[in-house]
């Protein structure tokens, strides 16, 4: 059973958002194969983006470009044909992970803040969210932003928390992702950390950075954040 509201000692949940709460994979492996192939390059197998998502378009575009051809100007070139046809198809097969919606309802309704910090580009991000959350309240939906750093900088969660209204300690706030960058950016901001094990990436990435938690299901993350601190933290 879920804690009741009096009880909760978090109130700001912040989450990754491909990975984490959208099981994106394969709209953005053939986007980015739709840019690689219109540049000239091969397409990369499918399986490859699970490893090259996360750290944002322009390092994913580095990562799928064959090595000689990573130069600045082809990034932009590839982000000239991702995008347009990335926002056109971004929910062809894109759906959130069995779990999530009931899990965000629940926290919502225990009177936790929810936020989104992704490393999606601002436009695509705020889209996925409204396309399939919008039902629900977030305090703020954060994406990658030109002048901005990108995670695992920490400054992505203080934004997030500063649009909360109210201090928080660092104690109050819970970090969910499913990467080395998402464990990173938690460690940096020095809040409560899970990696979440139905993602891209393997158990092995996540415990490598040693999070204070590791979550199997949405439902068992949404339980863990209600009843943090758990027993024996």
């Amino acid at each position: 059973m879920y804690q009741t509201m009096a009880q909760v000692k978090i109130k700001l949940a912040i989450f990754d958002l491909d990975g984490t709460l959208l099981n994106s994979i394969e709209d953005l492996g053939r986007a980015c194969n739709f840019a690689l192939t219109s540049c000239g390059f091969p397409a990369r197998e499918m399986h490859e983006y699970n490893m090259l998502v996360g750290r944002g378009i322009y390092n994913l575009f580095r990562g799928a470009l064959p090595e000689n051809a990573r130069t600045e100007e082809m990034v932009m070139k590839m982000k000239g044909y991702f995008v347009p046809y990335y926002n056109e198809h971004k929910t062809d097969f894109t759906r959130p992970y069995e779990g999530v919606p009931e899990m965000l309802e629940t926290l919502e309704n225990a009177g936790i803040a929810l936020a989104v910090a992704s490393n999606k580009y601002q436009e695509g991000t705020e889209a996925l969210v409204k396309r399939f959350f919008g039902g629900r309240k977030f305090v703020k939906i954060l994406g990658q932003r030109d002048g901005m750093p990108i995670k695992p900088d920490a400054a992505i969660v203080r934004e997030a928390e500063n649009a909360y209204g109210h201090p928080l300690t660092k104690e109050e706030v819970f970090y969910s992702g499913d990467s080395d960058v998402d464990m990173e950016t938690g460690k940096n901001a020095g809040v409560v950390t899970a990696g979440v094990l139905w993602g891209f990436r393997t158990r092995e990435e996540l415990e490598a950075w040693k999070p204070d938690v590791l979550c199997a299901t949405p439902e068992e993350l949404g339980r863990t954040i209600l009843d943090w601190p758990v027993q024996g933290q």
